[in-house]
């Protein structure tokens, strides 16, 4: 994997809005690298700058122009391939003014996939397992154009910490009674 090819190839992903990769998304671009040479090539573009490792297996773009707001949710949505997930708990809870703490550099998911906590560059994200069905999910959650991830209504939030049996005496009752 050659500096300019990366470069090239990372821009145009990141003409579609792409800035988060995991592994085998790299090795999709560069089907010709053999394994080792693959690892090598990531740790030294990494090194470099071009690429930044933001968890076990998944890299980010530092110079992506798409790079917004939602980083954290869009690592957090490459990080659970195939499952559902969606903001909610005290980060949900917050936006909607039901809780006066502010998660400062930590994003709550909750999600289809399994329990986990990881730190990245962008904040903490912690994934807590929901056994949930999609459909419920769907039905209490709303997708905002432009977010990664669907977020959990005021109710279904509520609902997803006292199930989880986090603290609920930081709810302001006042709050709930707006919805």
């Amino acid at each position: 994997m050659k500096q300019i090819e990366l470069i090239r190839k990372l821009a145009q992903l990141d003409h579609h809005d792409i800035y988060v990769l995991t592994r085998r998304d790299v090795e999709k671009l560069f089907p010709e690298e053999p394994d080792k040479a693959m690892e090598k090539s990531l740790q030294r573009m990494v090194s470099q700058g071009l690429l930044q490792r933001v968890a076990k297996g998944l890299y980010l773009n530092p110079a992506a122009r798409s790079k917004n707001r939602w980083v954290a949710e869009q690592i957090a949505q490459s990080l659970r391939p195939g499952h559902l997930s969606y903001v909610s708990l005290e980060s949900t809870l917050s936006e909607y003014g039901v809780i006066s703490q502010i998660p400062i550099s930590r994003l709550t998911v909750m999600t289809t996939g399994k329990s986990a906590i990881v730190e990245t560059p962008y904040g903490t994200i912690e994934f807590t397992h929901t056994k949930r069905r999609s459909a419920d999910i769907i039905k209490n959650t709303i997708h905002i154009k432009g977010r990664p991830l669907r977020i959990a209504t005021r109710q279904a939030a509520v609902r997803d910490l006292l199930r989880v049996g986090r603290n609920a005496n930081m709810i302001d009752p006042g709050a709930l009674e707006e919805t």
